[in-house]
């Protein structure tokens, strides 16, 4: 439609009515063609898909303004994002964080912890194609950390982009951003290039009291940076370069982060001094022949990621410990990982309404460096002495001192799934995957989903599956700190779901699905004090327990405008004492609008609705507050000539003041941003 409308002298422009959907792809694009490849790993109709999935694509995320993947993700249902002591956010489905990452297909999450930290600040959003989003488990296509959900993030081609475009974004607290995408073709080869910095100060809002002011209140000091703002600013650095020919495609991905704010860091102490970097490099080649015989589809791909961890961190400030550490109490751990990876798999169709998938891979995980500088010397649970005023930091590094051995582990998988269509109403997949590791044994994970399809526009799923998270090398091996010890005897924390999912299309303009869930998790490591050493390590003793329901509707109201709305609620409980484990709130709903006010003119409305979010029993403190939130986008793109686009908005329109539960020694909780704003200009040749 868009390049038609370009083709249109201006006198011709006029006469036509631009719709919504003609021009941002809003509706249509949300209902009609959505189809997702995340749930078995070929693509089909989400409705069909054996999974509960959402599909958010980059007229979603160029409609709602979004900066960063979080302001993206807190637009699905039963997803929350939450922030830890760095303020680096976490991705939390159904009240569990325990989600699979994968850009373009290819895992992100650390062995380290775990962690996702680095999907906080990448992939740049002008960058994304489209997000695959599953709700459940998917350990039986995916393998470890698939355990609450599995996020795949994939970016543009150079069909997608069609020349070059540039662009750049300001706004409050000091934040800019500039980006660069090509893709073009070079004789029998697609190219694909982009590159974006980004630099903030962050929100810096206010922190009235912290870890320190607590122990001032012990020793008659006042040493506490508190009141004092949080410090998360944070400058970024994304490249990328994606060669395609035939059915070969080369890919490789940097990401730096640099002067990364330690917000309260793991002491829960304001750290206005230290920051962090990090490092993220990956590459991979891949091999895909859809016709490699007459029944095999085929893929091969071998990658290789690096990831390093530098914090300069001050535990607690200068003066802490009644004058102990004059300069501030100093740790400087370093983490560098490689990740080896080949994976091999294919489609088998010979067999008349069977679809068969099989596939194996190897996986190499090495934690090759571990550093760690300290002006102190502690174990678990014993005291922190000071090194000395004006002594040399001392260096653990390649000691028993060191907070974490460097250490590796290898793994190997098998797994076997097939879709049989009984009917052109009825559908049943299943499958299973085998993992054996190197460091705790080997797991198996089935899954089974029944599809009915009474009518074309009516959907039901009765689904099951189960997953695994791998223990981290932190929660193996730690030592040498003052919170807990490793235990290598750990083993895989577990999950049983089971879901009934209904898609239905009421009529050509208006969409509603419902889903029912309910999960139970048990080995799940926490750290517990272990009273056969009188130390706290990590350990496989809780058991969580979870259900809850998702529902959601799009409305095309007219041709120039549509309406989202979905709500979630969730109830996590600890299996062992019945309270609830308050990871989220117990309820959420979300309201989206877009309105073509003129023909080159969008306004799009969002408001996210949080409520009840409770606290542990021994916690006294009031629950804390619901809150609401506003975010406006005004757009401006030029359809005639097609290379203009223009946007302004505000987030959080009237200064909500949104907190999130913090511990007790932060007793008015996390603060996150106020209102703010942003301008952005973009050109397209």
């Amino acid at each position: 439609m868009i390049e038609y409308l370009q083709g249109l002298d201006f006198d011709e422009l006029t006469e036509v009515e631009v719709t919504l959907d003609e021009v941002f792809d809003v509706f249509d694009g949300l209902i009609k063609k959505r189809t997702v490849k995340v749930a078995t790993g070929i693509e089909q109709s989400m409705a069909r898909a054996p999974a509960v999935t959402t599909v958010i694509t980059a007229q979603d995320i160029e409609a709602i303004g979004a900066k960063d993947l979080t302001q993206v993700l807190e637009t699905v249902p039963g997803l929350f994002v939450t922030v830890n002591n760095f303020y680096d956010p976490q991705y939390t489905m159904r009240g569990n964080s325990q989600v699979l990452m994968l850009l373009n297909g290819i895992r992100i999450n650390n062995t380290y912890n775990g962690d996702t930290k680095e999907l906080g600040h990448m992939p740049s959003v002008h960058s994304i194609s489209r997000i695959e989003i599953i709700r459940g488990p998917g350990s039986a296509v995916y393998g470890a950390d698939a355990f609450a959900g599995v996020i795949n993030i994939i970016t543009k081609k150079a069909d997608e982009i069609q020349g070059t475009q540039v662009g750049i974004r300001t706004g409050s607290f000091d934040t800019q951003n500039a980006w660069i995408l090509h893709g073009d073709t070079w004789g029998d080869f697609e190219v694909t290039a982009a590159f974006e910095y980004s630099t903030t100060d962050g929100h810096r809002e206010i922190i009235d009291s912290d870890a320190q002011t607590q122990l001032d209140g012990k020793f008659g000091t006042e040493t506490s940076l508190a009141p004092g703002p949080i410090n998360v600013g944070a400058d970024n650095y994304e490249a990328r370069l994606d060669i395609l020919r035939d059915n070969w495609l080369f890919s490789v991905n940097y990401h730096a982060v640099r002067d990364q704010g330690n917000a309260l860091g793991y002491s829960r102490a304001l750290d206005l001094f230290g920051s962090n970097t990090t490092d993220l490099f990956n590459a991979n080649l891949t091999y895909h022949n859809p016709a490699l015989t007459e029944y095999w589809d085929v893929t091969a791909q071998i990658s290789y990621q690096r990831t390093s961890w530098d914090l300069f961190q001050f535990v607690y400030p200068p003066g802490a410990f009644r004058g102990a550490f004059p300069d501030g109490m100093i740790s400087n751990p370093v983490t560098s990982e490689q990740h080896s990876r080949f994976d091999l798999s294919g489609f088998y169709s010979r067999f008349n309404n069977h679809l068969i998938r099989t596939g194996s891979g190897y996986v190499y995980d090495d934690m090759y460096k571990t550093q760690h500088l300290t002006n102190y010397v502690s174990g678990v649970g014993g005291p922190m002495l000071a090194t000395g005023v004006g002594e040399p930091m001392l260096d653990r590094s390649d000691t028993p001192l060191v907070f974490l051995p460097e250490t590796a582990r290898q793994s190997w998988y098998l797994f076997l799934q097939d879709t049989w269509t009984l009917t052109p109403q009825w559908e049943i997949s299943a499958g299973i995957r085998y993992d054996e590791y190197s460091d705790f044994g080997s797991t198996t994970n089935p899954r089974a989903a029944i599809v009915w399809q009474p009518r074309s526009n009516l959907t039901t799923k009765l689904l099951y599956g189960q997953a695994f998270m791998a223990p981290t090398f932190m929660q193996l091996f730690v030592q040498n700190n003052a919170l807990n010890k490793g235990n290598p005897e750990l083993d895989p924390e577990k999950i049983e779901t089971w879901e009934l999912a209904l898609d239905y299309r009421a009529t050509e303009t208006w969409h509603l699905s419902f889903n029912l869930f309910r999960y139970e998790i048990e080995d799940k490591i926490i750290a517990a004090f272990d009273p056969k050493d009188s130390n706290t390590r990590f350990q496989n003793v809780a058991a969580w327990e979870s259900e809850g329901v998702e529902f959601e509707t799009r409305w095309k109201m007219s041709a120039r405008s549509s309406l989202l709305f979905n709500y979630a609620y969730q109830d996590t409980l600890d299996a062992q004492t019945n309270e609830s484990v308050n990871t989220a709130p117990r309820h959420q709903a979300y309201l989206r609008t877009d309105w073509l006010l003129f023909p080159n003119w969008f306004l799009d409305t969002q408001i996210n609705w949080a409520g009840d979010w409770g606290r542990p029993s021994d916690d006294p403190r009031d629950p804390v507050d619901d809150y609401t939130t506003v975010n406006l986008t005004l757009r401006y793109k030029d359809i005639h000539k097609g290379s203009w686009n223009f946007a302004m908005g505000v987030r959080n329109l009237f200064d909500e003041d949104v907190r999130q539960p913090g511990p007790l020694n932060v007793p008015n909780d996390y603060p996150l941003a106020g209102r703010s704003f942003f301008g952005e200009v973009r050109y397209q040749f």
